[in-house]
């Protein structure tokens, strides 16, 4: 799926889901960002965030479709989380 794909899906997500707060910035291995300012915002710029969670795009994509669940992408090394995790625990709000 590609980024304009990937961030128009996160983009109608967070619209349904309460705020987060904090900044969320999705980096993907194989370029590209996907950006939550914490009020419900979603871009794709590369600014700094409160947390930072490195993934391919396509296992991003299999969170978001709920087939791979989010502990056991981050458990099995799929996930990578710099910052805040408590932050990255609030997500599951947009995966679910």
């Amino acid at each position: 799926m590609s980024l304009e794909a990937t961030t128009a899906k996160v983009n109608a997500r967070s619209a349904q889901t309460a705020d987060l707060g904090a900044s969320v910035k999705f980096t993907f291995s194989e370029g590209g960002v996907v950006y939550l300012d914490g009020q419900g915002g979603v871009s794709n710029e590369d600014k700094d965030a409160a947390c930072t969670v490195s993934i391919s795009i396509d296992d991003f994509n299999s969170m978001l479709d709920g087939d791979l669940n989010p502990m056991n992408a981050f458990m099995g090394g799929k996930m990578q989380i710099d910052g805040d995790m408590s932050i990255a625990m609030k997500l599951q709000a947009v995966f679910s």
